[in-house]
């Protein structure tokens, strides 16, 4: 196959079109739009739909671009290593991390890596969602308890756990009686089972608010309105200093934060050091190692 042909075709590919893909990359349209024509008659295979205005990629497209991207990337990697005399990280690393991570770490995270990589550009976006690294150019994303993905692998970096906490001048219900409740999101339960050293028990909530982040959350709690279930490493510094007071540990499975890159035998360096970097900062994995990481 020719390798020429097919980076041609994953550049059009990622970009979109010949004409993003030309402008992008500096090269005549014509040149990708024949390059492309000749890899899909050697292969038998239509690879694009190409309509009056837009250009989609057909089903064998797609996956001849799923399968082969990354693999250009590591011998781009690989070269380049090879250049330079060996394997120092260098280059742009894409990263995707959820909301709360990234306000509360992701930014002293980001700058410790910066100063000690110099040569990697780091790029980090904010996104709850799962999002599609091959087709969105992510090198690794950060996920809270992810779903299994073949195409995936990965390591768990970090632990935490869900606790309910209130303002200590909020008392705790008794009975059928419901507490005013912090939710996040309209789908918050209204119904929390807790269990403490005295046993586990069940805590009634009506909501009062209902908030986007649990950052939010966090400071309503505080500002007295009502209970909330917070992650125990967003509010060590409050419980211990009394500002907020426990009520249980959620009866729930523990939250793990993940560092998931595809599925290859060749890791890129970038990807390596960061994932070294995460083991550096959170060597245990600890909710305490975070609350004590990101501080007041």
């Amino acid at each position: 196959m020719d390798l020429v042909a097919l980076a041609d075709f994953n550049l059009v590919a990622r970009h979109g079109g010949f004409g993003k893909a030309a402008r992008a990359a500096g090269r005549p349209k014509a040149t990708l739009s024949r390059r492309v024509g000749e890899l899909e008659s050697n292969l038998g295979l239509r690879l694009f739909e190409r309509g009056a205005r837009d250009l989609k990629l057909t089903e064998e497209g797609r996956a001849l671009f799923e399968r082969t991207a990354r693999l250009l990337s590591e011998l781009d990697d690989t070269a380049s290593a090879i250049a330079s005399g060996g394997h120092t990280p260098k280059g742009k690393l894409r990263i995707s991390a959820p909301a709360l991570f990234s306000q509360s770490a992701m930014g002293k995270i980001a700058a410790g890596f910066a100063l000690k990589y110099p040569e990697v550009r780091l790029e980090v976006t904010t996104e709850d969602r799962a999002v599609d690294m091959i087709e969105e150019g992510y090198d690794l994303v950060i996920r809270v308890n992810p779903d299994p993905d073949i195409n995936l692998v990965g390591r768990a970096f970090l632990r935490d756990r869900l606790v309910v906490v209130a303002s200590p001048n909020l008392p705790r219900p008794t009975g059928a009686l419901a507490a005013p409740g912090v939710a996040r999101g309209a789908g918050e339960r209204q119904t929390w089972h807790v269990k403490t050293s005295a046993g586990r028990s069940t805590i009634k909530i009506e909501p009062v608010l209902i908030l986007s982040t649990l950052m939010m959350v966090r400071d309503a709690v505080r500002a007295g309105v009502g209970a909330a279930r917070l992650p125990i490493s967003l509010v060590t510094h409050d419980l211990a200093d009394g500002t907020l007071v426990h009520w249980g540990d959620l009866d729930e499975p523990e939250v793990a934060l993940w560092a998931l890159y595809p599925s290859r035998r060749l890791l890129s360096a970038r990807v390596s050091a960061f994932l070294d970097f995460l083991k550096q900062v959170f060597p245990n994995g600890m909710p305490d190692e975070l609350a004590a990481y990101v501080g007041r």
